[in-house]
């Protein structure tokens, strides 16, 4: 089943509008930023199939987001790149890129959903949403967005460092890229907090 708004229906008859879907992509990778998208869709004008990205086909995701940028009321996205997550760890680089994305948003928030367990403190009220890019549209959106936005990116690096294979992996600990690490050593977005990482550079 396909994400849907009954949470955000259930925040707006309390009287709470806008409502920012909050999401993170790249938690798990060892290059790259954190990415992470804050979206207000158009209560009015919602698009159809909205899910979890990781559920969603490449080519999916790059159709929905092009909905979303074209009908949601406001939307932001935010890097914590490698250093800043070797500064914080990934959890603190995370939610420290969710408080920006919302304050970058162009129409301020009354509420927010984020996806997971943690409600960093944001410019406006919010809740916590485990799993909620199954469940909330608006968790669902920011997280396409996300998806897309960091992939892309990706893609950008692999060109910049093609030796680590970047567009085929975003980033991951898949094996062609801890063999290439182990031959090349990290580039410069690689995050060295990591232990993979950490132990070719502390060796």
């Amino acid at each position: 089943m396909p994400a849907s708004f009954d949470i955000e229906r259930e925040l707006i008859a309390q009287g709470l509008w806008p409502i920012a879907g909050v999401d993170e992509v790249g938690r798990g990778p060892l290059a790259g930023p954190v990415c992470v998208a804050a979206v207000i869709l158009d209560r009015d004008n919602l698009p159809q199939g909205l899910d979890d990205s990781k559920k969603l086909t490449a080519r999916r995701r790059a159709a929905l987001a092009e909905e979303i940028y074209a009908s949601a009321l406001a939307i932001s996205v935010v890097m914590a790149p490698a250093a800043e997550v070797d500064a914080l760890n990934i959890r603190g680089a995370t939610l420290a890129a969710m408080a920006r994305a919302a304050a970058a948003l162009n129409l301020r928030p009354a509420f927010a959903l984020i996806d997971g367990r943690d409600a960093p403190p944001l410019i406006c009220p919010a809740r916590a949403v485990i799993a909620g890019d199954a469940l909330s549209m608006s968790i669902a959106a920011a997280s396409i967005v996300a998806k897309v936005a960091r992939d892309r990116l990706m893609t950008r690096l692999d060109r910049l460092y093609p030796v680590y294979g970047f567009a085929g992996h975003a980033g991951y600990g898949t094996p062609a890229h801890l063999a290439a690490l182990r031959q090349h050593g990290p580039c410069p977005e690689h995050r060295r907090s990591f232990a993979p990482v950490r132990a070719l550079v502390v060796g």
